[in-house]
């Protein structure tokens, strides 16, 4: 998926951990369907290089955060995917 021209569809934060959720739409067998994606990161300052950076590694006592984003994310794709399967959209 090129993500690079997109603006995730929802993005949980807590403190420095974001779970951003992407769609993207296509045709099968005649119907539109909506796939999600779920990238999940961490910020952090660089003192060397004083700036802003982003990772995919975590501390263990960063595991609390990571678990309460992506939980957001799971239950924020199966209550639209339920949402659109009742309506016929999917």
């Amino acid at each position: 998926m090129n993500q690079s021209n997109q603006r995730p569809v929802r993005e949980f934060r807590a403190a420095t951990i974001k779970a951003a959720i992407w769609a993207e739409k296509r045709e099968e067998q005649g119907r539109t369907v909506v796939r999600h994606t779920v990238k999940i990161q961490k910020r952090y300052f660089d003192k060397s290089s004083n700036e802003w950076r982003t990772t995919e590694y975590f501390f263990p006592n960063d595991l609390p955060r990571l678990r309460l984003v992506a939980e957001k994310a799971f239950e924020y794709v199966a209550l639209r995917e339920s949402a659109d399967e009742r309506s016929g959209d999917r």
